[in-house]
């Protein structure tokens, strides 16, 4: 069977049209997707508490630095989390690395829900962090190699939709709780709870089919693929991953982290990758999220019920603009989708930094800072549905199977590095320049983000991982079969 013509490919299910399967079709793939998608709710879960923490501790109040790593630490953790995470992908398998996130989550949550003082707060942020960071390796890989190819993209853009919609709960969560004695301690103790409920479920959760059959657990792969995919796809699905199975035994490697770098076409996806977790964190959705209550009352609004209450706001409508991703990332395609999100995210940052550049030479007019609040969610609006689930899912796909763990891990290492330059530098830039010049900053790096993805980023769209990688060797040696046809021509 010609590549083209395999199972999950685009010409496969165009000429098997009655083969392909809708996102709620099965059952079963929605009930792996949102279990497995509950490790989203990790993300942003202390948004908000900061404004509290500080009014209990005043060496923190005091200190942009303290409360910059209070942030930060967490995202450090997710650094190693993600590290992490990657290794235990590929040794342990998919569940068994989100049983571990889980685990270290639940545990940073208690310890800062009863910490004494901001030192074991940040202790805790570290626990929390290996958590966030092995989950992001982890469920984005998962999901995608439950998915069938025609609907991966939804459902791998849904794991983005539990981050946005969990930041948008917790907001809610939080909102409610600003009157309750100790606020800041219940946010974040009421934060483990999903991860204690996540670990409850995995329990009940096959193991990646994929990465059991590449561990040659072919009787327990087979078993749970029948329950994703109908007679006869079956056939042709396990047919194509032993196809692959057998390629990869002939050409047995122990592959390591320096193997990234010295082939051409995982190094050139590795690029690609990377570039986009980069430029994710880069064009600013950390400092918006994270810091979104503090920006608020920098543009002219004092009150901390306030600023968490537009705050909220801001977090609803990125999980509104997630959801609207998850259509589109399957129906426009990954490429069109990030460039549309990215030039729509320049002009709201314009509008944004030209407000702020207003207020903060003295003019404390109202209209300039609502004029403000709406730059931020004309922000959160356009980056939610391209530039908010489009890295995750094209990292989930571009690598090929016995690369998966490792560039996932590295390139979402790339994305918590950039997190946390970007959490831990925002407030003494802000004090350096003012809130105008660093979203002039960002305005500038998005520029940059939208030649990249013009250069670099291929179209996904509906492909098999298989057809993925084999346009990272048509990119990586296409300059190298140039370069001969120019010498065949000047030897004639």
């Amino acid at each position: 069977m010609n590549i083209s013509m395999r199972a999950g490919s685009f010409n496969y299910l165009e000429k098997h049209p009655e083969r392909k399967i809708s996102i709620f079709q099965n059952s079963y793939i929605v009930a792996i997707t949102l279990t497995a998608g509950i490790g989203g709710l990790l993300f942003g879960y202390d948004t908000g508490a900061l404004l509290y923490i500080k009014e209990d501790f005043e060496q923190v109040k005091n200190s942009y630095f303290l409360q910059e790593l209070i942030v930060a630490m967490a995202l450090v953790g997710a650094i190693f989390g993600a590290t992490i995470g990657g290794y235990i992908n590929d040794v342990l398998g998919r569940k068994m690395a989100i049983v571990v996130a889980d685990f270290c989550f639940a545990v940073g949550s208690l310890i800062m829900a009863i910490a004494p003082n901001p030192y074991i707060i940040i202790i805790g942020h570290f626990l929390v962090g290996l958590g966030v960071g092995a989950a992001s390796v982890t469920a984005p890989v998962y999901i995608a190699e439950v998915s069938p190819s025609e609907i991966r993209g939804g459902l791998v853009g849904f794991n983005a939709l539990m981050i946005t919609g969990g930041q948008f709960l917790l907001f809610v969560i939080n909102y409610a709780l600003t009157k309750v004695p100790g606020t800041w301690r219940w946010m974040l103790g009421v934060a483990g709870s999903p991860a204690v409920v996540q670990l409850v479920f995995m329990i009940f959760l096959p193991e990646s089919p994929r990465w059991l059959y590449f561990k040659n657990k072919k009787e327990a792969a087979a078993n749970v693929l029948s329950k994703i995919y109908p007679s006869p796809r079956l056939e042709d699905e396990i047919e194509i991953l032993e196809f692959h199975l057998e390629k990869e035994q002939k050409n047995k490697v122990k592959v390591n982290y320096s193997d990234v770098f010295k082939l051409k076409e995982i190094r050139v996806a590795f690029i690609c990758g990377a570039g986009l977790q980069a430029f994710q964190q880069f064009t600013g959705i950390s400092i918006v999220m994270y810091y979104s209550p503090i920006i608020i009352q920098l543009a002219g609004f004092k009150s901390n019920d306030a600023a968490l209450f537009l705050s909220l706001i801001v977090s609803g409508l990125n999980a509104g603009g997630t959801i609207l991703g998850i259509y589109l990332i399957d129906a426009s395609g990954r490429k069109k989708l990030t460039l549309g999100s990215l030039s729509s995210v320049a002009i709201a940052l314009t509008i944004l930094s030209v407000a702020c550049f207003i207020i903060g030479h003295g003019n404390a007019s109202q209209v300039y800072a609502w004029l403000a609040i709406v730059g931020l969610a004309l922000y959160i609006i356009f980056f939610a549905p391209g530039m908010g689930p489009v890295p995750w899912a094209v990292n989930s796909e571009i690598y090929p199977e016995e690369y998966r763990g490792i560039c996932g891990g590295m390139s979402a290492t790339v994305n918590w590095i950039c997190s946390v330059i970007m959490s831990i530098s925002f407030l003494s830039v802000v004090d350096a320049i003012g809130l105008g010049g660093s979203f002039m900053i960002l305005l500038g790096v998005t520029v940059v983000a939208i030649v990249f993805v013009i250069i670099y980023m291929p179209e996904t769209k509906g492909l098999t991982f298989e057809e993925v990688s084999n346009i990272w060797k048509e990119k990586a040696y296409e300059k190298d079969k140039n370069d001969i046809s120019l010498v065949e021509k000047t030897n004639t």
